[in-house]
């Protein structure tokens, strides 16, 4: 019997990094996910094969249901061992699963291209806690780690405010749907961020960080309910200003884009991925002159 799973991708607009010591957070389900197709396979094994969003093969391997069920200490890091970590992990979630089991053919689908950031291991590890019927946070937590926000998205088709509460994620489905929302655009900066690595360097970095965790909390309300664009801009500008002191970077908007009429904040990972640009003008050429050919309005980008 065929199954098919889907879960969305995700853009955090608020509470970087802070989100892991309790912030709350912003963030925005996309209109760009990935699927997960489950049918009956053979041989003891998963063949697994992996689609980008332009139809061509990223990964595609053999894996064993003994390499899954083993205790074995996985060390090399691959694409496919990664894999079998996650599926160990929900395995030892629930074991029942693979009880009987012939094998499995699985095939994902990205709608967005792999590169992009938006959400390529939160979507696979929300995809495979559907199938296993395991709880998605409890198998990032187990896998991946991480303050869980990209799973909320995943499973919500509306925006969220979210933060932890003694680990434990708090999601609450809020309205967001800005009246200047055709000044929002989305650009890609043409490098994909490593999450593991700036988690690990704001973890480094950081020291009691409380009166700021109070800032991003009230910057993220007022985002809420701001009206008009350019108290909406300065809610943005200020949130960069605190997490460049935090992180002891330049923003990108310093870094890159000086000239720029606008506002533009870093989303997720600073240094990658995608940014939230607000312009009275559209910022398309702009972006293009400057070599940064992905721009996407707000309206094609957000569910």
């Amino acid at each position: 019997m065929k199954r098919t799973f889907y879960s969305n991708g995700k853009l955090l607009i608020t509470g970087e990094y802070l989100v892991l010591d309790g912030a709350k957070a912003l963030a925005l389900p996309t209109k760009f996910g990935q699927n997960l197709i489950v049918e009956k396979g053979n041989n003891q094994q998963i063949k697994w094969t992996s689609y980008d969003a332009d139809g061509s093969i990223w990964f595609d391997e053999i894996i064993l249901i003994s390499d899954i069920t083993s205790t074995n200490s996985v060390e090399e890091e691959s694409v496919k061992n990664t894999l079998i970590k996650i599926l160990r992990s929900a395995y030892q979630l629930n074991p029942e699963l693979f009880l009987n089991c012939e094998g499995y053919t699985i095939k994902t689908h990205l709608t967005f291209p792999r590169k992009w950031g938006l959400g390529t291991s939160s979507t696979l590890i929300n995809n495979i806690a559907q199938w296993f019927k395991i709880d998605a946070f409890t198998l990032l937590r187990n896998s991946f780690g991480g303050s869980g926000y990209d799973i909320a998205c995943a499973q919500n088709d509306t925006p969220i405010l979210y933060h932890l509460e003694q680990e434990k994620p708090i999601v609450e489905k809020v309205k967001f749907n800005p009246a200047f929302s055709n000044n929002l655009y989305f650009v890609y900066l043409n490098q994909k961020q490593s999450s593991k690595n700036a988690i690990a360097s704001y973890k480094e970095k950081k020291n009691n960080l409380e009166t700021q965790k109070q800032t991003i909390n009230q910057i993220t309300q007022s985002v809420l309910t701001s009206e008009n664009i350019n108290t909406f801009s300065d809610l943005l500008e200020d949130h960069e200003k605190t997490l460049s002191t935090i992180l002891e970077t330049k923003t990108i908007k310093e870094s890159l884009f000086p000239d720029f009429d606008g506002t533009i904040k870093s989303l997720g990972a600073w240094g990658g991925d995608f940014v939230l640009v607000i312009s009275k003008e559209n910022p398309r050429s702009y972006f293009l002159n400057k070599g940064y050919e992905t721009v996407i309005p707000y309206s094609e980008m957000i569910l």
